[in-house]
């Protein structure tokens, strides 16, 4: 994490995602823009939250932790996204490991400020409504992951690592992490990629996948799953 001093670049990301409507200006004075690199890791659970996270620029991953060791990825999310709001709400630990997909950008508003001065009816109503998105959203991936077929599920999973301006995917979590987070086993996985494969559509070297035919690909992801909350 690196802390931006580029007050014109905050200033940028507070007019384009209305953080104003949120905040009072005597909150948004005290707010920090940072800067995360892939990988780097934001939220750990079980940890307290102190600060409330709006995503101004970037991607990221959200991961629950099990008891065992073992994760399941949860959610792809894009900008504008906040995180940490039922940890704000509830006064609970962080629930979810929060993980940069793409360098990212957030806005960083310190827990105790809001607790502290907050009684704003917009910042309820940002709360339910960034909630009520969330639950949407995991409603319409839970009934996708029980409805289409993999080759459908791994379409749109393979999309959301892919960036503009490349035609090949790295996939950083596990073949098994993979599977399970699509609701099937390892084998059916590499089958479904076997599949892919003698369609011409992509071409895979062990984590690395060469997207041949990238209009196959969305027409295959029925251009649902894992969709963004904008």
């Amino acid at each position: 994490m690196k802390n931006i001093l580029d007050k014109e670049l905050l200033k940028y990301y507070i007019d384009k995602y209305k953080v104003y409507e949120i905040f009072h200006e005597d909150i948004i004075d005290e707010v920090i823009l940072c800067f995360y690199e892939i990988e780097e890791t934001i939220l750990e659970p079980e940890s307290n939250l102190q600060y409330y996270y709006l995503l101004v620029d970037g991607k990221i991953k959200v991961n629950y932790l099990f008891e065992n060791g073992k994760s399941r990825l949860l959610k792809f999310y894009n900008a504008f996204i906040t995180i940490g709001d039922l940890e704000l709400l509830k006064d609970l630990p962080v629930r979810c490991q929060v993980e940069v997909v793409e360098e990212s950008y957030f806005i960083l508003v310190p827990v105790s400020l809001i607790k502290e001065k907050y009684t704003h009816l917009n910042f309820f109503r940002h709360l339910a409504e960034s909630l009520s998105d969330k639950l949407d959203a995991t409603i319409n991936n839970s009934s996708y992951n029980s409805t289409y077929p993999l080759i459908n599920r791994l379409s749109s999973y393979l999309l959301e690592y892919l960036k503009p301006d490349k035609d090949y995917i790295v996939l950083r979590n596990p073949f098994k992490d993979i599977a399970e987070f699509l609701g099937t086993t390892y084998r059916h996985l590499n089958r479904t990629l076997n599949e892919l494969e003698e369609k011409q559509i992509i071409k895979s070297n062990q984590n690395k996948i060469y997207v041949l035919n990238e209009e196959a690909l969305r027409d295959l992801s029925k251009k649902s799953y894992m969709r963004s909350l904008l």
